[in-house]
């Protein structure tokens, strides 16, 4: 795991609480998901600088899609957010994942320099 990958793992292993449970590294079809909850059907990507780079962009919307026509969710959080606004993170999830809303489509990974959606 990459160190963002394992900070937030931790956290989620010690606040998520109200009997949310992830698994990390959880394989599922042609994908394995960075962390994934399942009593809430929401897979969380954590995102690095390649997820912007070349194709990784239309992969990622391929498997958001393909994950969404089963019924799961994608919160995608970028790596430095974790770096920088861990418990905004952890909070963003904790909260995403008891809500029933309507399964959005996902947003994209923020380029290097835009401004964070946790801050």
């Amino acid at each position: 795991m990459t160190p963002p990958k394992a900070r937030l793992w931790m956290a989620l292993r010690k606040r998520a609480g109200g009997g949310l449970r992830f698994r990390r590294q959880h394989p599922i079809g042609p994908y394995v998901l960075d962390f994934y909850c399942v009593s809430a059907r929401l897979a969380v990507e954590v995102d690095g600088f390649v997820h912007i780079t070349g194709d990784h962009p239309e992969r990622d919307l391929r498997r958001d899609a393909w994950l969404a026509v089963r019924g799961i969710r994608t919160l995608r959080i970028d790596a430095r957010d974790v770096r920088d606004e861990l418990d905004g993170v952890v909070g963003l999830i904790v909260a995403t994942a008891n809500s029933d809303g309507p399964r959005a489509p996902p947003a994209p990974s923020t380029p290097s320099g835009s401004p964070s959606p946790y801050g």
